[in-house]
């Protein structure tokens, strides 16, 4: 199948890499000349395992080619909208980018096709995609479907193979419907959830903000576990054992970031808004995260004595989570920006986020790797988890502090076992002081 991708960001790039993966025959468009001929030379743009050799091998096989020109939309059977919908200052999605492609598309298509949108949008833009469409190209036949994306950075090539289900929102369009089955035919037996288009684009924004309504809940249960003395990861554990609640997204820390989470949490927040039926659970989940930073930088400075005024702490793990170079509302920026509000000397690093972290952290040290981060600190704090950090010896980063204080804020860290090192370990919910064996299910 012959396949347009317009938009080479995250969840284009991983889309059509993908799908040339599965054989179809995909060029990914986009307007950034750089980009484009940097993805023609083999270098991809974004952090994302596996991605790259991907790339390169449907390249070789002349599956998958990039162009800055929408020719390829006249002999495509389908064609993917996958631009970026960033908030706008009320927290609502910016649509010129999607709007602007699907004008795009009408005026480049020649013979019928189904236009499938990717990006995040609100319920409803559907419609107003389609209006697009139709302004540029009257009296052409043509479908537009949602199909929304549920790719986790740092896996979504795996989550693009392996999906839990494909979601297309059709409104009972029949060759729409048997296209959108044709493109994915290569995936195997796969759940594909044929609804509404308005359905659709709520499925997206209903799942992510569950998602994070749960990671809000973890994190206010864990500050309620410190006040209590329980532990905040044996309770997450006998929560995510029962099937009705599950372990996913019970991990207390620093709060949710990335590019999806927040932004989508907020449109729909202001969609309820907008619409007369207020979502006050994903309300009070955002305003619940956004005091979240602020309140690990208040962990820190109480793990070394209530003042960090020209102590240097050393901050590893950057990203809003480890796999990607994604800085985008990653809870460390704040936590950085606190601790040297309140005086205190930070130093810097991580696995692939230091280009990207430059121009959002201010005035701070950035170091060639985690020893040399934490070499001579006060405080080291864990704010991502990179399987890096978890490879170091406690033992040796103790010796090499000015004051063994840790604070980690991914509980990835055993507590007795970074106590026996050397550390003045504080964690995150983790009131209670017993260390227990590790969790073996039962036969």
């Amino acid at each position: 199948m012959r396949i347009t991708i317009v938009g080479t960001g995250y969840v284009g790039l991983v889309t059509g890499t993908c799908l040339a993966e599965l054989g179809h025959e995909v060029t990914c468009v986009d307007l950034d000349d750089g980009r484009i001929e940097g993805l023609r030379r083999g270098v991809c743009p974004i952090h994302e395992p596996g991605l790259e050799a991907m790339i390169a091998r449907n390249a070789r096989a002349g599956r998958l080619d990039f162009s800055t020109g929408m020719s390829s939309v006249a002999v495509s059977e389908a064609v993917f909208i996958a631009v970026g919908t960033p908030p706008m200052p009320d927290g609502s999605a910016d649509l010129r980018q999607v709007l602007a492609a699907a004008d795009a598309v009408g005026r480049a298509m020649r013979g019928p096709l189904v236009v499938a949108t990717k990006s995040t949008v609100p319920v409803g833009t559907g419609d107003r995609i389609e209006q697009a469409i139709r302004s540029a190209r009257p009296g052409l036949a043509f479908s537009v479907v949602s199909n929304p994306e549920f790719l986790r950075e740092g896996s979504a090539v795996g989550d693009f193979m392996r999906p839990d289900r494909v979601v297309v929102g059709s409104d009972g369009d029949l060759r729409a419907r048997a296209v959108m089955d044709a493109v994915y035919a290569p995936l195997g037996e796969v759940p594909v959830l044929h609804v509404g288009r308005r359905t659709a684009e709520m499925v997206k924004y209903a799942s992510n903000a569950f998602l994070a309504v749960k990671v809000a809940f973890v994190n206010e249960i864990a500050d309620l576990c410190e006040a209590t003395g329980a532990d905040v990861t044996e309770v997450a554990r006998g929560m995510g054992l029962d099937r009705r609640i599950g372990a996913g997204f019970l991990e207390a820390g620093p709060g949710y970031g990335g590019s999806c989470f927040p932004k989508d949490t907020r449109a729909l927040a202001g969609a309820g808004r907008d619409n007369g039926s207020p979502v006050r659970i994903v309300e009070a989940a955002i305003l619940s995260n956004d005091r979240r930073r602020r309140a690990m930088a208040g962990k820190v400075v109480r793990a070394m004595g209530g003042d960090v005024r020209g102590r240097t702490v050393a901050v590893l793990g950057l990203t809003f989570k480890a796999g990607t170079d994604d800085m985008r509302e990653a809870p460390s920026v704040g936590i950085v920006s606190a601790l040297r509000e309140a005086g205190a000397v930070v130093r810097v690093h991580d696995p692939a986020g230091m280009d990207a972290a430059r121009g959002l952290l201010g005035d701070v040290a950035f170091a060639d790797d985690a020893s040399a981060a934490v070499s001579g600190a006060d405080c080291v704090v864990l704010a991502t988890v990179w399987e890096d950090y978890l490879g170091l010896d406690l033992g040796s980063l103790a010796a090499s502090m000015r004051r063994p204080v840790m604070v980690d804020l991914r509980n990835a860290f055993d507590p007795a076992a970074a106590a026996r090192a050397g550390f003045s370990y504080t964690g995150v919910g983790r009131g209670g002081t017993a260390v227990t064996p590790a969790f073996r299910r039962a036969a």
